[in-house]
């Protein structure tokens, strides 16, 4: 599977675990060179705190168009660290 935005690959694996019609991508498998920390948490009552990550692509912002759970309840353990994408980000095969 690949992210892509603003027709780039940021995100590239093909052990993705897909929970509520989310790809959640491993952290190894991201391009991190796009990725900038975000002070913005969100939580999920059953998943845990969500933290998350803008991205810039030759030069365009996307706010906090992925996230991901540092710590996770121990429904949601399969998916820590992992990360997911919205905001435009497109997922493929």
């Amino acid at each position: 599977m690949k992210a892509i935005w603003n027709n780039t690959v940021i995100a590239e694996s093909k052990d993705t675990v897909v929970i509520e019609n989310n790809h959640y991508f491993p952290a190894d498998s991201i391009k991190k060179e796009y990725f900038i920390g975000s002070e913005t948490k969100t939580n999920c009552p059953w998943k845990g705190v969500a933290s998350y990550y803008t991205l810039n692509v030759k030069g365009k912002e996307n706010k906090d168009a992925a996230w991901f759970y540092p710590e996770t309840s121990e429904l949601a353990r399969s998916i820590k660290s992992y990360v997911a994408f919205w905001k435009g980000v497109t997922i493929e095969e």
